[in-house]
Formats: C-alpha cells, sequence, structure tokens
C-alpha cells in the first residue's frame, strides 16, 4: 500500500512526494524500495503488487522498474484501507484464484529483515493452509500511545504453529497510563498493518462483513486486465466507503490470529521515531548526510544529504532537516508544528 500523503517529514517529504518515495534513512533506498527489497527471496518481482494514488503511479514506476507496470494499481481517490485492499485481493484473484497474500504498508521500516522472511514465510503457510487471516503484532519495547494494540489470547497456541494465537480483540490508540497497563500484562501487541491472508479467505471476509465494498470489485472480474479496467475503477472506486481494512474487517471476523513478532519495525510516524530508528553519536545525535560536525550538541536528528557540508553547534533535541532549498529548524518537543509549516 504506498497511496498516503503524508507530510510529517517536511521538509524532506510533502503530499506531491510523501515519505514512502523519500530515502529517509540516508542509505539509498527509499521506503518503497526498502519495503519490497524485503520481500526478495519471497516473491519474485511479476508477483509484487502496488496500489498507490493515481497521482504517483509514475514515481512508483521510477522506483520499482522491476515490477510489471499493470502490477502498479491506481486508485483514483482516497477511501482508506479497505477499499484498497479489495481492489488489489479482487485483482490478484482474477489472475490467479489460490494466491497467498501479504498486505504491507510501503512506509515502514524493518531492522531485522532475515527475521521478517521467517516470520512472513511461516505465516504464508499457516494461512494457505486454512481459513485464518494472520495479523503481525510487534512486541511492544515501551508504552507507546502513538499505536493500536492486538490484544491475544496466549493461553494455548495454534496446534498448527505454535508461534501463532488467536485475537481476543483490537485496541485503539490508549492514553499513557492504558499502555502502560497494556504493556505489563503481555499479552498486548502493537498493531503494525501487515496482514497474510488466502485471496479467497479474505475476499469472503469482504463479502460477509464489506457487502457494499465487495459488490463494487466483483462486478469488475470480466475487465481486470483488459483495456476497460481504469475506466470503470475511476467510476466506480469513489463509491466504495471510505473505511480502515481494521474496522470493515478485522474487528468483525472470527478466524483472526496473531503472530508476535520482533523485528525491529516502526512506522516512522515522526522525526522523533526517526531519531530513535537510526543510529546515534556518542551524544545520542541521529546524523544522516555526508558531511555532518555536530558540536556541543545532543539528543538532536540532522538530516541534510543534499548539502556538501554541515556544522551545528549548541543544540539539545531539534530536528535539523533540509531538502530542494527549504531549511527547518525545530524542537523535537514541538514537532506537532510542523504541519503548519508545511502548508505555507
Amino acid at each position: 500500500m504506498a497511496g498516503g500523503i503524508g507530510s510529517r517529514f517536511w521538509p524532506m517529504s510533502t503530499p506531491e512526494y510523501p515519505k514512502q518515495f523519500v530515502d529517509v534513512l540516508g542509505c539509498g533506498r527509499t521506503l518503497l524500495q526498502l519495503t519490497t527489497d524485503r520481500f526478495k527471496g519471497i516473491v519474485p518481482a511479476e508477483n509484487v503488487w502496488i496500489v498507490t494514488s493515481a497521482a504517483y503511479a509514475q514515481i512508483v514506476h521510477e522506483q520499482l522498474p522491476e515490477v510489471p507496470e499493470g502490477n502498479i494499481l491506481k486508485e483514483p481517490c482516497r477511501r482508506n484501507t479497505a477499499p484498497c485492499i479489495a481492489y488489489v485481493s479482487w485483482r490478484i484473484k482474477a489472475q490467479n484464484p489460490r494466491a497467498n497474500i501479504v498486505v504491507s504498508p510501503s512506509d515502514h521500516i524493518v531492522a531485522d529483515v532475515k527475521e521478517f522472511q521467517r516470520v512472513i514465510l511461516s505465516s504464508l503457510k499457516f494461512a494457505g493452509e486454512s481459513d485464518a487471516i494472520v495479523t503481525l503484532g510487534m512486541k511492544p519495547t515501551r508504552p507507546e500511545t502513538g499505536y493500536g494494540y492486538i490484544q491475544a489470547d496466549l493461553s494455548t497456541a495454534s496446534a498448527r504453529n505454535r508461534e501463532i494465537y488467536r485475537v481476543d480483540q483490537f485496541r485503539e490508540k490508549p492514553d499513557l497510563a492504558t499502555a502502560k497497563e497494556y504493556i505489563a500484562q503481555n499479552n498486548y501487541f502493537w498493531n503494525a498493518g501487515i496482514f497474510v491472508w488466502n485471496v479467497n479467505t479474505i475476499v469472503s471476509a469482504f463479502r460477509i462483513y464489506a457487502p457494499s465494498i465487495s459488490e463494487i470489485f466483483e462486478k469488475l472480474l470480466p475487465f481486470y486486465g483488459t483495456e476497460r479496467e481504469q475506466a470503470l475503477v475511476d467510476e466506480r472506486f469513489p463509491l466504495c466507503e471510505n473505511i480502515s481494512v481494521d474496522y470493515a474487517i478485522m474487528e468483525r471476523a472470527e478466524e483472526i490470529f496473531c503472530f508476535p513478532a520482533s523485528f525491529g519495525w516502526s512506522d516512522l510516524g515522526t522525526w522523533g521515531s526517526l531519531r530513535e530508528n537510526t543510529a546515534h553519536d556518542i551524544n545520542g545525535n541521529s546524523l544522516i548526510g555526508n558531511n555532518i560536525t555536530a558540536h556541543n550538541t545532543r539528543n538532536c536528528i540532522i538530516h541534510t544529504t543534499e548539502e556538501r557540508r554541515v556544522v551545528v553547534e549548541g543544540l539539545d533535541g531539534f530536528i535539523v532537516a533540509e531538502k530542494d532549498g527549504v531549511l527547518l529548524i525545530c524542537r523535537l518537543d514541538d514537532e506537532q508544528n510542523i504541519k503548519q509549516y508545511s502548508m505555507n
């Protein structure tokens, strides 16, 4: 899923060029490219599907030339994750009615790729042999209020996979006191928004729990892969309810399982989370750029990949970021105010 318009990393990202298309980590690969890199060895490039806004389709093609252009599905408007997932599910079903599918956001990071691949392959086997929906639950490392949580029943593991457990319920983003309670109970996991299922399982779930959405994409079955597909999608996609897959399916379906996992996951929702998930110098600074010198500077994130030489003196707890001639200097504690500046 690569249709988000997040500009939380302004000036590095903008609504015209959101974070999934940016080299956030300064490693030479964008978040979208890193996401597809993680699936190498699991699926070939011709089995990778990208759902994105029509406005971003050319960017996706430029960054992922190995993915067939026909596998880049264009949303004419934003309708949240349920219609996005429904569209690609019916599109895949039209081509391979027995496919097993992994749904992944394109703007997250994973530190331990080998462990990620192991978990994905194990989940694919589990979902492919049953009618189960598997969601990956990240083992929490702190009482985080910015993530939704999955409450799992750890009393009994699945007989077919001892690492997988039934989901009791999904929980909304909590306040700090509630998040601390979740952490103390040990059976709550961050909801990473990564799902594994067989195509028939998810299509059936849409038919039962979101029939108005399923009807739209079911009627398009004769046209997928034809010249008429895009025009019909442009016409009917806007009729879909604007709803997340969590509300439409996950919180209502019965055969929902959780795979608790730990592979260094983050959704990189803030400059602060980027700092937490990148290497620090001895003073707690994350320095992302070709030639950065920090004097008497602590607990900062400095992202200046386009500048030949950057010197920062005497800052503590700041963001310093530059992109396309725009320079941002802002306290990390005040980064919620960045959005108003990005719109000016």
